[in-house]
């Protein structure tokens, strides 16, 4: 297992991580396992997929709380629209998720992420983009950058040019 995972560092990639609620405990523990390969990087993708239509945070919080525990992990807050009950949730109704992620990643571990095409069965693109910066209208400008853009050149090892303007 380790021989692959200093295979995924050589080759400049991040492990993205797929999983249900169920699966965060084993996710977390098979990081901490990896810690000997200290420099791979953990993407929790659809913040493994909380269950915003049940409404009910925990166990999930509680799970992805540990997960975030671990410094090599950021996690990617996509598919929350697919989650919730389909065409009649808004973003007030996500803020409650967004908030524990926030508290529990802080926006310089968190990075944007549509789940386009999937989005679309619940929510437009577009419906998905605006909710996005509705929950993420409290930090700070640098803060919103973090997650629309540092968080993801850092976490994929990006070369692209950030605008600091």
């Amino acid at each position: 297992m380790l021989r692959g995972l200093r295979a995924v560092v050589a080759a400049g990639l991040a492990d993205d991580l797929v999983v249900l609620p169920r699966h965060l405990p084993a996710a977390t523990a098979a990081t901490v396992a990896a810690a000997r390969v200290s420099e791979l990087r953990y993407v929790l993708d659809h913040l493994g997929k909380p269950p915003v239509a049940s409404g009910e945070s925990e166990p999930w919080a509680a799970r992805l709380r540990a997960f975030a525990a671990l410094p090599n992990t950021v996690a990617k807050p996509s598919g929350l629209v697919t989650e919730a009950p389909w065409r009649n949730s808004t973003a007030a109704d996500l803020r409650p998720w967004a908030a524990i992620v926030l508290m529990a990643f802080g926006p310089e571990r968190l990075m944007f992420g549509s789940d386009r095409p999937v989005c679309s069965l619940a929510a437009s693109y577009r419906e998905v983009i605006d909710s996005a910066a509705e929950m993420t209208a409290g930090p700070s400008r640098g803060e919103q950058r973090a997650v629309f853009t540092e968080t993801a050149v850092r976490s994929y090892q990006l070369t692209i040019p950030l605008n600091r303007g």
